[in-house]
């Protein structure tokens, strides 16, 4: 069974500010990565262990690698519910603790 994904309002302000080639690239992302098992790990998807992001989540977050980009989101589980809580471009010297 397929979750459902919500794109809270930070994530959609973020996500505005780049541009539209982009964000295509990222809602396909997304819709592929994150409709079917976004709780398991794999090459492109991580969680966040450790990690108290300045936005608003439920532990444990995660994140979805999109080439420069990354969506940090977490998962509802019993609701099978994906809340994408930021979406964040990282420039090649920077960690991930630098932009959450």
């Amino acid at each position: 069974m397929r979750y459902e994904i919500v794109v809270h309002e930070l994530a959609l302000e973020e996500l505005e500010s780049f541009r539209a080639f982009d964000q295509r690239r990222i809602l396909a992302e997304i819709r592929e990565q994150l409709a079917d098992q976004p709780s398991v790990p794999t090459r492109r998807r991580k969680s966040l262990i450790d990690l108290t992001p300045s936005f608003e989540h439920e532990l444990p977050v995660w994140e979805l690698r999109v080439g420069a980009f990354r969506v940090f989101y977490d998962v509802a589980e019993e609701k099978r519910l994906v809340h994408v809580r930021s979406v964040r471009r990282k420039q090649p010297r920077q960690r991930t603790e630098d932009i959450v």
